[in-house]
């Protein structure tokens, strides 16, 4: 993996001292034994085929295209793009990882009903989705190249998979509740000590010439109230297996959750279904516990969203 695209890689949405680590950055501390938590087994994932295997053709140019999008949306999707982030800041590894929701673990799944838009959803569907929402943006048409290309880049990091099968490291792992209630405090003090050196102390996430390099976690640039990232149980998941990027499983779950809880109890822009009010929003779209949007924490009722959007 050439180091630019590993720096991207890194700039994954981890919550803890990041899936990502900067060319100046120093190194994580090692956790003290009280902070750690043997790795569960789990079991082997569908392997994708590489970079390299990308075919030498029209196709393959599709399919490169398309895994140039996921990796920098600001430059090849910008008209779609509301904020800094990238795909793979949700989806590692250009979209390869187990248990970062890869592309591989998505694509056989669809069409598909959904909850969230109470209908069944095409692959392309989903994938505006994710402008929409993760992006901060605007959905692409159906038959956009930008979707055009997302869609075959997928396809082909699929081929060989059974339709409709659920296959090991689909999406991110289901956490157990945890033992005590998530707790703002004690996530921030996670946040401090695993994200903070990545993500930075206000969450802002880290540039480097001109690109962004480690995820802002709230505020402006980061993910509406919309994303699938807000839900606490969501973020636990991925961060739990994924944070800090390259040691994931080495936060205890109760960890995991309270700093998910600490990140989502920030305020971010507004959800692009509001409905003229915040407990009217909550009551269509965000009726869970599972969202802080709506609730007060510290004193503060979250979902006012962010400046411009």
């Amino acid at each position: 993996m050439k180091w630019m695209h590993f720096v991207l890689v890194i700039g994954a949405l981890s919550l803890t001292a990041c899936d990502h680590s900067t060319p100046h950055a120093a190194a994580p501390v090692a956790k003290s034994p009280a902070h750690v938590t043997s790795a569960p087994k789990k079991a082997t994932a569908f392997a994708p085929p590489s970079e390299s295997d990308i075919p030498n053709d029209d196709f393959g140019k599709q399919v490169a295209l398309g895994r140039q999008i996921f990796i920098d949306p600001g430059q090849y999707a910008k008209a779609y793009v509301g904020n800094s982030l990238s795909c793979e800041n949700c989806h590692l590894d250009a979209g390869r990882l187990a248990h970062s929701a890869p592309l591989w673990g998505a694509y056989p799944m669809y069409p598909a009903y959904r909850s969230k838009n109470h209908h069944v959803n095409t692959f392309a569907e989903r994938l505006q989705g994710c402008f929409q929402y993760s992006m901060n943006g605007k959905a692409p048409p159906a038959d956009d190249p930008v979707l055009v290309a997302l869609e075959t880049y997928a396809y082909w990091m699929s081929k060989g998979e059974p339709i409709g099968t659920s296959l090991p490291g689909r999406g991110y792992p289901k956490l157990p509740k945890p033992a005590i209630a998530p707790d703002y405090a004690r996530g921030e003090a996670v946040f401090k000590r695993d994200c903070a050196l990545c993500h930075g102390d206000n969450g802002q996430g880290q540039r480097a010439a001109g690109r962004t390099v480690f995820p802002p976690l709230w505020g402006p640039q980061s993910f509406n109230w919309g994303a699938g990232m807000e839900q606490v149980n969501n973020a636990a998941g991925f961060i739990k297996a994924n944070m800090p990027l390259g040691r994931g499983d080495t936060l205890t779950d109760q960890d995991a959750w309270d700093v998910a809880y600490f990140m989502d109890a920030h305020e971010r822009p507004q959800d692009p279904r509001f409905k003229g009010s915040i407990a009217e929003t909550r009551k269509a779209y965000h009726d869970t516990p599972e969202s802080l949007y709506g609730t007060t924490v510290n004193g503060q009722q979250l979902g006012q969203g962010t400046a411009g959007k």
